[in-house]
């Protein structure tokens, strides 16, 4: 797994490359609420990416010292904007790369990264081909729904009635080909047993199936 850093605008952020042999498409992780490139869920989703041969790369979507404010202030972690336009720049840095330049892409986006990927998609249709969200809210996407044409996977706990909702109205917005998935018995974060081995099967066969 290769260490790297991604120029973005004015910042870097910092990133971990996983390619397997053989690959033909790489899908971008945009994380959520306080989260980093190291939550375990979209590690063990990555992982699980990997095994079928998908490329992954996950990145910081916040600088260190952003993060610091919004540790405090949970300001940046709602900024679809600037996580969508940090998200465009990964992309964009993927393409220009001689070892990613040929793969297709793809973005998993959770919590308020959903919202970020689907404004990032919406951004690069020509460059974004499958966009999966877990628990994520793509009802921040906004304006940007009904332009987002890479086909998209939205998958939500059976306990997370609210975001059922949100993600419900998101998806009749949308005109590309979109699909949501309610795994039961689970909650918000889906850390009941076998709710994650559920997401990263869903999103493996998702990807496989539209850019793969």
């Amino acid at each position: 797994m290769n260490e790297l850093h991604i120029p973005a605008g004015r910042a870097t952020l910092a990133g971990n490359l996983n390619i397997p042999m053989n690959a033909s498409a790489l899908v971008l992780f945009a994380h959520g609420s306080g989260s980093s490139r190291h939550s375990p869920r979209n590690q063990f989703v990555a992982r699980t990416l990997n095994d079928t041969g998908l490329a992954t790369l996950l990145f910081d979507l916040l600088t260190p010292e952003e993060e610091l404010i919004d540790t405090r202030t949970a300001e940046l972690r709602f900024d679809i904007d600037l996580l969508a336009k940090r998200l465009v720049h990964a992309t964009k840095w993927a393409k220009g790369q001689e070892q990613t330049r040929d793969l297709r892409i793809g973005y998993f986006g959770s919590s308020t990264g959903g919202g970020a990927a689907l404004v990032a998609a919406a951004q690069l249709p020509d460059d974004v081909n499958a966009v999966v969200s877990r628990g994520g809210r793509p009802d921040l996407a906004g304006a940007a729904l009904p332009k987002v044409q890479a086909p998209t996977l939205l998958i939500v706990g059976g306990e997370d009635d609210i975001v059922i909702e949100l993600n419900e109205q998101a998806r009749d917005q949308m005109g590309c080909e979109v699909n949501l998935e309610i795994v039961p018995g689970a909650t918000h974060l889906f850390e009941e047993p076998g709710a994650l081995e559920q997401i990263a099967k869903l999103a493996s066969d998702w990807f496989r199936d539209h850019i793969a």
